[in-house]
């Protein structure tokens, strides 16, 4: 009878969903971390598995898999096995099957934790890159979403959606103001021209640019000049 038991939990082990986990981990979140789990485990009658042994199966298969993902990450291995300990330190978790599930969750709650924190700092770098862009080709007429994301190596729907949330701000609007800071420095101290300081700062229609002026500083852009002569 002990035999057909453990032939019984052999082969339901065999149905562990690695790969639900992969994708959990990909873009699940850790609201939803434990019903996933649950439904995972239940999947293979993980509560039914009365050996150490299975159990051991199952969660070794799950930390690999995390272990997996997280190195893409880049998580080092000190840092994973800081938090979980070895692949050879698994057994002491499993005591009890309350044990070992919590400890299964508690892995993949921390694995989604890096994930965020990843694409966080990874957010991070490639707005900063956009921004460095941006300073640099400001007064190119065609510098745009879709050019500076090609630049960066994105999407122009991801570097839309970073840009906004680090900067509060979208990106026309960031290169808006680049260039009406730059024309206020040229205004101030060059005798240029109105027009073509317009086109040294990225704008191909002058009337355009005046309108824009106003609307970001108050003044039109003969305004501004002459109020800052008055004050120099």
């Amino acid at each position: 009878m002990r035999e057909k038991m453990c032939l019984e939990e052999c082969c339901n082990v065999r149905k562990l969903d690695t790969k639900r986990i992969g994708e959990l981990l990909r873009s699940g979140s850790t609201a939803n971390c434990g019903k996933v789990l649950d439904e995972v485990l239940d999947e293979v009658g993980f509560d039914g598995l009365h050996s150490l042994v299975l159990r051991l199966y199952v969660c070794t298969d799950m930390y690999l898999e995390a272990r997996s993902f997280t190195r893409q990450l880049g998580v080092t291995d000190e840092e994973f096995t800081a938090c979980f300990g070895g692949v050879d330190e698994i057994e002491e978790k499993l005591s009890t099957v309350e044990k070992a599930r919590e400890n299964m969750h508690d892995m993949l709650e921390q694995c989604i934790r890096w994930r965020v924190e990843k694409c966080r700092e990874n957010g991070n770098s490639v707005v900063r890159d956009a921004r460095e862009y941006i300073d640099e080709h400001y007064m190119s007429s065609g510098l745009s979403l879709t050019a500076v994301a090609e630049a960066v190596g994105i999407s122009p729907a991801y570097l839309s959606a970073l840009f906004k949330r680090e900067m509060g701000k979208n990106l026309s609007e960031y290169i808006t103001g680049i260039r009406i800071e730059r024309s206020k420095e040229l205004l101030c101290c060059t005798s240029k021209l109105i027009y073509e300081i317009a086109f040294e700062v990225g704008f191909q229609d002058y009337r355009y640019f005046s309108q824009i002026f106003k609307k970001c500083t108050g003044q039109t852009p003969r305004q501004f000049q002459n109020s800052a002569n008055i004050c120099m």
